[in-house]
Formats: structure tokens, sequence, C-alpha cells
């Protein structure tokens, strides 16, 4: 393992992956190495009137093998950059105060995370306030005398018996951890900090801040003044059993000298992310109605009144679900944006539900793997500033303006110059069990000759509810630099193809799915330059079920890498930190009541198949899949004789486990160390 430690259950050895086939010297294409070097832009925030924008780079810090954040300014018309601030604290979440003079934003250090005000012209910053806790959904005010955010208010639990005293200077152990909370741990987390996440507000030159909220709900951002200043939207669900209810929420306002909170939504569905017309007429937001325990829905955009009457969805008829509605200036439409068949795309909508594409495709979050993503904002006069990725770089800062599209930044210039990246070509799939068509992309090794026998890597998505697309990857990238061709799809249950494909999978997962993997595998062997004798399978999370489904199911993989995945669902549900929505969405009974679909459902169940050489891959952290989830499916192939490994990476949750370079980078490399061992 090249470039971090991996603990392991057994004593193993992966060593190198051989790089066979590729012409190139290993600088001419990626290398573990390289993902220290790679940067990507995330968050951008254009300037009310347009002149600037603000956009959060991400880079990778060597030494700490972490990723670093720093806020950066780029013209947008000569696309000239100027760091906001060197101070070397990890700065994030830019927010334009509304006469675009100042710059608020979070600044994590050595004292935690605390909210600075950037003076632009005179290049100086203030904390603001002196938080507790962690800043959330910063807000500004109207007459940018106000930011309001939303922070966790400590409620430590009574312990259920008084302490014993202990001797002076005695050292002790630490006292027990009480937990009575529905939801006490979150992955990437671990355990929560007891309290309620409540709004505040503080004066934008300085001050103690104000509590605007209370009780024991936890009220959600985005939240958003309205135009007279005096309310701040957000959402939250307060009803009795709230904590039971994961599939609920509702807008409300508050008032920000401290009246009364009001309810504008009332249905059974969540609604969030609420947003004032700049008029002061109407609120968005978005939501669906709930059919309670259905594994998927639309997200909708939906506008009300002021007071929350008259409300209607304006997206009903897209079929495709949508996020981050901004207004326009002129309170006429809103722009949001939405997934289309892998593509996340930006659209203005009419208030009379007419939807307009402006930008087909933008991109970000993850680096490892080709997740749909992206981020946008909207000056008053129209640009839109945007988050751009494609299958040959990371996120960079893009603008539309004037219907043309203009990329300016190309952080990755330096590390990518003289290399080859594997290419990303869409491959047409039709299942075999249905003819479905499925979205698939093929990625062929840097050097491809197409009159050369190549081994295949089918790497899976997670979720089930998400979605691939033609974006940058690390781990197929690397893949690739290892002379495979990888394929990668969106089997039926992926989002982005309207809400009954994504629900062919609801209370039926995995199953066809299956049958729409396999397909992929084929169209990509009748392409000719695959060896069909040498396929292997990955993939994470729900990627980590599939992978652990197909090998009980067909002998037809070489090798196979399942990583965080579920293996027993019966077991999953309830060590799982969703298990209030897993269980009841997912299955609508509890596995007591209903164990014989847990076990039809899990791969444990076909276990006793499997004769394909297994690498179990999991984060010691992982709170979604948890680690005994990969440790049932090691000691499953161990009893059987299976070859089979067990990688556990140290500190590594279940959304993070890529999130250090040198433990993306190791993963990937052991996986195709792994697969080389069975060629």
């Amino acid at each position: 393992m090249r470039w971090a430690v991996l603990a392991a259950a057994a004593v193993l050895s992966l060593g190198s992956a051989v790089r066979a086939e590729v012409p190139e010297s290993p600088a001419a294409t990626l290398g573990p190495r390289d993902l220290f070097g790679l940067q990507q832009a995330a968050d951008p925030q254009v300037r009310p009137d347009g002149g600037a924008i603000a956009y959060v780079r991400v880079s990778n810090d060597i030494m700490a093998d972490k990723a670093q954040r720093s806020i950066w300014l780029v013209d947008p018309r000569t696309g000239a950059q100027t760091p906001l601030v060197a101070d070397g604290k990890t700065n994030f979440a830019p927010r334009w105060s509304p006469d675009g003079s100042r710059l608020a934003y979070v600044a994590a250090g050595e004292n935690g995370a605390q909210l600075y005000v950037r003076w632009i012209d005179a290049g100086r910053s203030a904390r603001i306030a002196d938080l507790e806790q962690a800043p959330n959904d910063i807000a500004w005010s109207p007459d940018g005398k106000t930011i309001a955010f939303t922070m966790l208010t400590i409620d430590e639990p009574k312990p259920l018996a008084a302490p014993m005293a202990k001797p002076q200077g005695a050292k002790w152990a630490d006292p027990l951890k009480i937990i009575d909370r529905v939801t006490y741990r979150a992955d990437g987390a671990g355990l929560l900090k007891p309290g309620y996440r409540h709004l505040f507000a503080v004066a934008a030159d300085g001050g103690a801040p104000r509590q605007l909220t209370f009780g024991k709900f936890d009220d959600a951002g985005p939240i958003d003044f309205t135009p007279d200043g005096k309310a701040i939207l957000f959402a939250t669900n307060r009803a009795e059993n709230w904590e039971r209810d994961p599939g609920e929420a509702e807008v409300y306002s508050v008032g920000v000298d401290g009246g009364p909170i009001t309810r504008l939504t009332h249905r059974v569905g969540p609604d969030f992310a609420p947003v004032a017309s700049p008029d002061g007429s109407k609120i968005a937001y978005v939501g669906y109605d709930d059919a309670r325990h259905r594994g998927y829905e639309n997200v909708q955009l939906y506008v009300m009144d002021r007071d929350g009457s008259n409300p209607r969805s304006l997206t009903a008829g897209l079929d495709r679900s949508v996020a981050a509605p901004q207004w326009a200036a002129d309170s006429k439409s809103l722009y949001v944006a939405y997934e289309d068949q892998g593509h996340t795309k930006v659209a203005r909508v009419g208030l009379d539900g007419k939807v307009e594409t402006l930008i087909q495709q933008i991109g970000g979050g993850g680096l490892d793997r080709p997740y749909t993503g992206g981020e946008f904002s909207i000056a008053k006069g129209g640009l839109i500033a945007f988050t751009d990725s494609t299958p040959e770089h990371p996120a960079d800062l893009a603008v539309l303006r004037g219907g043309k599209v203009q990329r300016l930044t190309d952080l990755n210039a330096g590390l990518f110059a003289g290399k080859t990246l594997g290419k990303v070509e869409a491959l047409p799939v039709k299942s075999s069990y249905d003819g479905k068509a499925i979205g698939a992309w093929i990625v062929t090794p840097p050097g491809f000759d197409p009159s050369k026998k190549y081994p295949l890597i089918l790497e899976i998505h997670g979720g089930p509810f998400s979605a691939y697309g033609p974006t940058f990857s690390t781990d197929d990238q690397l893949y690739a630099a290892a002379g495979y061709v990888v394929v990668y799809s969106n089997p039926r249950g992926s989002t982005s193809y309207g809400e009954d494909f994504a629900n062919t999978i609801d209370r039926n997962y995995p199953s066809h799915d299956y049958d729409d993997l396999m397909s992929v595998v084929d169209a990509a062997i009748a392409k000719g330059f695959v060896d069909d004798k040498r396929l292997y399978v990955t993939g994470g999370s729900g990627g980590g079920v599939l992978t652990a489904w197909i090998v009980g199911k067909t002998d037809r993989f070489r090798a196979a890498a399942t990583q965080k995945p579920v293996i027993n669902w019966a077991s999953e549900v309830l060590t799982t930190d969703g298990y209030v929505f897993m269980g009841p969405y997912w299955f609508g009974k509890m596995p007591w009541e209903d164990p014989e679909a847990y076990w039809k459902r899990s791969p444990l169940s076909l276990v006793g198949n499997v004769k394909t050489p297994t690498l179990v891959v999991v984060g010691e952290e992982d709170n979604r899949t948890p680690p005994s989830e990969a440790e049932q499916y090691f000691a499953a192939l161990q009893f059987r004789g299976v070859p089979t490994a067990l990688i556990r990476v140290p500190g590594a949750s279940h959304g993070g486990i890529a999130a250090r370079p040198s433990q993306s980078a190791a993963k990937a490399e052991s996986i195709v160390a792994w697969f080389e061992r069975f060629k």
C-alpha cells in the first residue's frame, strides 16, 4: 500500500498494482500522489451587482493529509483572482451583504468555527461574535445591519443517578454518557453533542448574538429574511413526535425582534429551503407530498403567498427533483438546479410553471466517484456563477453571461500538464430484463488501443437513490491508469430519470438492478476491446450492497471489492444513524414484523453461493453502514474458504472514506492490487 497504512483483519500484503498495457511512464498518467495536488471550486457566491464572485477553493495539505478551504475573489470579466484572507485558518461559507461592500464568512481555527465579516474596500476582517458552537446557514438582513444564522444550543441530559464524589486528586474514568435522544449520532460527526439547533441574530458590525427560537426542536436552514427585514424564514418540525418522523417539516417565520413563530405550510411531507420574493409578495420553497413510506419522491418547487395561502407546485410536470431555489430580481421567476439523466442542470422556472434550461451541466462535490452535484448563484442582473466539472477536470468556477458559458478558473492546469487521463464516453445500454434504457459511461485507459483486449471494472454507485454522471472521478481515473476499462451506470432506482424509474426498486432492492448492471457489462464487452475473462466489480454503500449481491448471483467476475456495504438488512436498519428512516421507508415494516422480507433482500442470504474472491472495505467510524456489516461478510467468506480480506480505514466515516488523500489513493490502489491477484 503506497500512501497510507490501512488496518487489516488479517496480515495481508496487497502490493502495488501492475500497470500493464499502458505505454506512458507513471508521470504521464494520474497517480496516487497526484490526489494531494487536486483542487476544486465550491460554493460560488456572486456579488449582488455581478461585479465579483467569492468562492471556496478546496485544496489538499500533503503534510496534514486533509483538505483546506480558503475564500477567493474573482473578477468575472477578466478571471483575475485574489485570496480573501491568508490567516492560516480554514475559511468557508462566504455570503455577500446586500450592498456588496462586505462579505460574511466562517473561519475555523483553534477557537472553533467563528463568524467573521470582511470589509472589502478596507481589506480588513473582524470576528463579530464570540460563539460557543459553529454557525451555519448565514443570511444578511436587507438593510445589511443584521446577520442571522443557526447554531446548536447545548442541552446536557441529566444523569440517572447522582454522581459519587471522588477523592481530591483521584483519576477516575470518564463519567457515563447518558443518551435519550432518538437521533444521537450521525455519520461524519459520531456521537452528536446533546442539544437543539436554533436561530440567532447578531449586529453585522459585532455584538452579542440574540437567540430567536427556543424549545426541544431542531430549526433548519437554509434561512432567509423577508424583504421588509422584520422576519426570518426557516424550516422545522415541531410536532410532538418529530424525532421519529424524518419525512416531515414545515416552513415557519419568526420575528427578528423575538416576535411569535408562525407556521406557513400545512401538509404531510417536508417543506424546506424557503426564500422570499424580492417584492415581498410570495415565498418559494421545495418539498413534496409524502406518500408515507415510499422509497423516493420528486422534490418540487412551490410558491405561496406571504401569509402561507395559495400554495402551488411550479414543477409538477417536470418529473425531476429540484433544489436551491433563488428568485429573479423581478420576482417573476425562480432559478433552480435539477438532475436529468445523470446531468445537474440549472433552469429558470416561471410563475406559470414554464421551465427553461439555461445550463446543461454543473458539477462538483466529492472527487473519488462521479456523482452528480454542483452549486450556483445569481446576481441581480442575471449573471450566473456555477461550479463546472467534466470528466477531464474537477470543479472549476464558471459563469453564464449573455447565453454563453465561460470558465474562469483552471485550478488543475499545472497538475494535469503532460498527463493523459482516461477518456469518458457515453455507453448506450438497454436492460436485458425489460428493455429500459440505462444511462452508462465507459472509461478507456490512457494510451488506449481498440485492437487490444483490456480487463474491465464495473463500478457501482451508492444511494441507491442517487446518480452518476460525466464528471471527474479519481477512482475511475486511477483504475484506468492501471490499465482497466471502467464502466459505471445508473441502474433502475437511480435518480434523475423520473419518479417511476427510481421507484422500480421500492420494496424491491436489490432486484432487477442486477440485470441492468449485467447489461452494462455486456454492452462494454460488445465494443470488442474488453477481455470477457477478466471482469471485476466494485462499488460503495448501495454499490457495495450490489457488489455483494452480484457475486452471490454469478461467477462471471474474477474478483470483487465490496466497499462499506449493507450485508444483513435486519442488523443494518437498527445500527445505522438513519434508523428512523430506513426501515419505515425502504421496507414498510421492521425486522421483527417481516423477517423474511429483510432476509431475502440481504446479500448475506446468498453468501453460500459465493466463489468470487472478494475484498471487503469499510471506514472504522462509519455510522451509515457500520463496520459490523462488513465484518459479517468477511467472517462468512472466511468460514466458507472464499479468498477474502478486510480493510478497515482508520478514522474514516461513511461519507468521508475518501476524504483524506492518502486513504483515498490507498483504497483505490489496494482494490486494483486485489484484482491483479486474480488475473
